[in-house]
């Protein structure tokens, strides 16, 4: 499947995060740091926070899910609309589901976020509404993707009124800007879930 775009992007962001692991000033420069956007107007701190991670297992995980899901999505969005919507789809899903992180810590200059996580979830539930029942492997466990979907979605609302270093709030935010990019493109896309929905199909 040929899906440029996804896989520049994974080329992008593994070289960044690689050499933001061994380039301190470079990591700080780029990470989700609200007091930079708040007093200093480095509005670009919004994207680039996508482009570097806390480790190899942060960066694999996250480009793994990119490089399956991506291809699918970008393949379905050029066919629709045209090759120019995933690029704006996933940048624009960086912002967006940092949003609400940047909002909420917008005066704690103790607070700092990174990883595609954000805008890896849009793409991923990008897919899920498009292919309810297609199989996903969670850890070595297959199970339909709706079902992952509530369990996501259940498990980062949990996780998130805990707190913790992870952001879930991003994973939801950017779960549902997935959703919602859908089907502001394209209405129809709701009544081909809830079809799919009523023929369960595992595998």
């Amino acid at each position: 499947m040929s899906a440029p775009i996804t896989l520049l992007l994974i080329a992008a962001t593994c070289v960044v995060s690689l050499v933001a692991f061994r380039t301190p000033s470079l990591l700080m420069r780029l990470i989700l740091w609200p007091p930079a956007i708040d007093r200093h107007r480095q509005y670009d701190r919004l994207v680039t926070y996508g482009f570097i991670h806390a480790d190899f297992w942060h960066l694999f995980f996250n480009m793994f899910t990119l490089f399956f899901f991506g291809r699918q999505i970008e393949g379905w969005m050029a066919a629709q609309k045209g090759p120019w919507v995933f690029p704006l789809f996933y940048f624009s899903a960086l912002v967006v589901s940092i949003l609400p992180t940047y909002l909420k810590h917008q005066k704690d200059p103790n607070y700092r976020s990174l990883g595609a996580s954000g805008a890896v979830s849009a793409v991923l539930f990008a897919f899920i509404l498009l292919a309810p029942w297609a199989t996903i492997g969670v850890f070595f466990i297959p199970m339909p993707a709706i079902v992952f979907a509530v369990l996501y979605i259940a498990y980062s609302i949990w996780m998130d009124k805990r707190g913790g270093d992870i952001n879930h709030g991003a994973h939801l935010a950017g779960a549902a800007y997935g959703v919602l990019f859908l089907v502001v493109m394209d209405a129809g896309v709701i009544g081909h879930f809830l079809e799919e929905l009523s023929h369960p199909s595992f595998g």
